[in-house]
């Protein structure tokens, strides 16, 4: 089922979920487990990331440095075909413009078709350490809006080259919002401004960034009501399970905290966990009781923390 057709059946809340491939080397099994915590709530859609090549610097004895390019965490899609088959818990997979043709994305949304995984969250992608050199004879999608028609050109059987009796693949289409702007935006007008495109060229609803203070979230909505983006826009929750992520998570994600959250936990920072999960929970049952029909939970690996707020509203 479609993420928009969820969404439109919905009569109990909501609970999603993102989660992060493991990284290489790793086993599925790391991804099997964590479903197994999740699946007991019955997420309507379960989303993987996907993380394009990236670089590290690496100095030799000898003084000079060494650059090696690395894929940090593959098998987007192959999970997304385990969770979807194994678990019968429909798959959002993400794409990315940064580091893939169109030609690639073209194959990844056959493959996809193939797996019967009909969700994907179009993204630019932010990978500014390496830049993947693409053929001359290939094309690129620059913004999520130019990935978005792709996708709906498919919609209408519109392939790269023709192909002789071809199949019309139809997907609902995700994109990425930000409460908080995109850090590349210069003010949060203009950051709508994008969105829109991104609603204009076919996008079916948005996903939003994390973000810790529900005014931020609510006046988003408002700014997109009035720029007529009138697709359900779903709220995004991380929860906080260590005193670091104060610091490391502003930096990774552009985002704030509420003073008095920040001011709580550093004066009892042995109940971190705890105060987390709490704040997660007082977001949540507020988010709820606007009206809107779930919300969705930055697992990466905290799932026994994400289980826990979502069993006061189950």
């Amino acid at each position: 089922m479609k993420v928009i057709e969820h969404i439109d059946k919905a009569t109990n809340p909501l609970f999603s979920f993102e989660i992060v491939p493991p990284p290489r080397g790793r086993s599925i099994q790391d991804i099997v487990d964590v479903v197994k915590i999740l699946a007991p709530y019955n997420p309507p859609w379960i989303d993987v990331t996907s993380h394009p090549s990236g670089a590290f610097y690496n100095e030799r004895e000898d003084g000079t440095v060494e650059r090696r390019i690395y894929k940090k965490r593959p098998g987007t899609i192959g999970i997304c075909g385990v969770i979807q088959n194994r678990f019968k818990i429909d798959t959002v997979t993400h794409l990315l413009c940064s580091g893939f043709s169109k030609e690639e994305t073209e194959d990844a949304l056959i493959e996809l078709n193939y797996l019967g995984i009909h969700n994907i969250l179009a993204l630019k992608g932010d990978g500014p350490n390496y830049n993947k050199k693409i053929s001359k004879t290939r094309t690129i999608n620059q913004y999520a809006s130019d990935l978005v028609e792709q996708v709906n050109q498919l919609k209408n059987g519109e392939f790269l080259d023709e192909i002789a009796d071809c199949v019309k693949l139809d997907f609902c289409v995700g994109v990425a919002g930000y409460p908080e702007k995109h850090f590349e935006a210069p003010n949060l007008q203009t950051d709508i401004v994008n969105l829109k495109r991104k609603i204009d060229a076919g996008a079916d609803y948005v996903t939003t960034q994390m973000f810790y203070d529900n005014k931020n979230y609510f006046n988003f909505v408002k700014e997109c009501q009035a720029a007529d983006i009138n697709v359900p826009i779903i709220p995004g929750i991380k929860i906080i399970r260590s005193v670091k992520q104060l610091q490391s998570i502003p930096r990774h994600f552009y985002v704030n905290f509420p003073d008095d959250f920040v001011n709580e936990v550093l004066e009892n920072p042995k109940h971190v966990v705890e105060l987390g999960i709490a704040h997660a929970i007082k977001q949540t049952d507020e988010l709820l009781a606007s009206g809107l029909p779930g919300v969705h939970f930055y697992v990466m690996n905290d799932a026994k923390s994400v289980a826990k707020v979502i069993e006061r509203f189950v």
